[in-house]
């Protein structure tokens, strides 16, 4: 189930707002009765509109290639948001045994995400830095981790190390905070 805001549909039909894609690469927007940019689809998935993109010649449902379209030009004009790493790692998957658990997992976590966002900003707006977000933090991590280790069992020597101490990680995940608070700052300003 996905998030209350990600659920919104179109108030007049209540279905899914279908943009139609044609061969000159234009999308026309069939709720607005116009044509509409990428750009425009971007923003309409920030304000949880449902919308499904349909190639206009085939019908085919398109809808998934048109997000990754988004986020490739999202990450290509300077507001990287995904690690190298975790690029690495999510393509390393395709083909893998584990490539069919992945989709949910992500989802999973991004529901997790979702539910945990609103106490983050809020803890982090009270400039708690104490147990309730660390105690998510912590959470997150533990489930990331143990993820992670089940997807990738040669992770865990990839480091080339030990495994961090607590401690270490604990700094690591304060630091990390304290990187996510200032960006909420700027945000805020």
């Amino acid at each position: 189930m996905r998030g209350q805001a990600m659920a919104k549909r179109d108030p007049q039909d209540g279905e899914a707002t279908i943009i139609k894609k044609y061969a000159n690469r234009r999308l026309y927007n069939t709720g607005s009765s116009s044509y509409i940019t990428l750009d425009d689809l971007a923003k309409m998935t920030r304000e949880g509109v449902d919308f499904k993109v349909v190639d206009a010649k085939t019908g085919d449902d398109i809808t998934h290639s048109i997000l990754t379209q988004i986020i490739m030009e999202e990450e290509s004009g300077g507001s990287q948001m995904l690690p190298v790493s975790f690029l690495r790692d999510l393509i390393a998957m395709y083909g893998n045994s584990m490539q069919s658990m992945m989709p949910s997992y992500l989802e999973a976590s991004m529901e997790n995400f979702r539910k945990n966002q609103t106490k983050l900003q809020e803890a982090f707006k009270k400039g708690i830095t104490g147990n309730p977000l660390a105690k998510i933090a912590e959470t997150n991590l533990a489930v990331m981790k143990a993820m992670g280790d089940a997807l990738l069992p040669g992770a865990k020597s990839a480091g080339g190390g030990d495994k961090p101490s607590d401690s270490e990680e604990i700094a690591a995940l304060r630091r990390q905070m304290a990187e996510m608070q200032k960006k909420l700052d700027q945000l805020g300003k």
